[in-house]
């Protein structure tokens, strides 16, 4: 059976019980980064085998790891921080198992896109999860400007290398509206920090942003 397992954002305590059960009865372990998943796995003492499952190898691995599947292994899938198959891979791997009738499961855990929700303060019954924003200044700001004219909250993922372009769009674009970056989420500087795009730009000018970003986008209809 195949395991998509949520890992730890970024306080490993928030791992889940089924998790490490899975994690531990899998015969193999698919992850985005060895390294990474590695310190994860060393610091619950979790000794498997682990195998690359990224962007750049995704094809060829999912044919690899179906075939351990159809062969009755236990396979667990997860990426760096997350949920597999939310701006990460594990989406392919998944549709391989439902055209192959091979079973999966999912194991749920924490979400950046719902803790950065949930923290921003603004309306959750309807929101639409862009992924990351282009790098490119003309496709990010044309994903701006449908955010723009969404009824729903957005949100999006950006790096902080380009916060600070990113919020000088939206000042452009959006200049009253209320928005959320919600940084370094589990960890021990976390922040949620609301204001105008311009109020926001002013602060990480003085105070350059680190860390992972989620980015909220108020809806029109607040």
């Amino acid at each position: 059976m195949l395991y998509v397992i949520g890992t730890p954002i970024g306080n490993l305590n928030d791992i889940t019980l089924r998790a490490l059960e899975a994690l531990k009865g899998a015969d193999v372990i698919a992850a985005e980064d060895t390294r990474h998943s590695g310190n994860l796995l060393r610091h619950f003492e979790i000794r498997k085998p682990l195998v690359s499952y990224h962007q750049h190898n995704e094809a060829m691995r999912t044919q690899e790891l179906s075939e351990r599947l159809s062969a009755g292994e236990n396979v667990a899938l997860i990426t760096d921080a997350g949920m597999p198959g939310l701006s990460d891979p594990g989406a392919r791997l998944i549709r391989a198992c439902i055209q192959k009738g091979l079973d999966y499961t999912i194991i749920p855990g924490v979400s950046a896109i719902l803790t950065a929700l949930v923290g921003s303060g603004f309306a959750l019954d309807r929101f639409c999860f862009h992924g990351f924003l282009p790098v490119k200044s003309g496709g990010r700001e044309r994903e701006l400007r449908a955010a723009a004219e969404c009824a729903e909250t957005s949100v999006f993922f950006e790096s902080p290398h380009r916060i600070s372009k990113t919020l000088a769009a939206c000042a452009e674009i959006m200049a009253e509206r209320q928005l959320c970056v919600a940084r370094e989420l589990t960890k021990k500087f976390e922040e949620f920090r609301r204001g105008t795009a311009a109020e926001l730009l002013a602060h990480y000018a003085a105070h350059p942003a680190k860390g992972e970003i989620t980015l909220v986008i108020s809806g029109t209809a607040r």
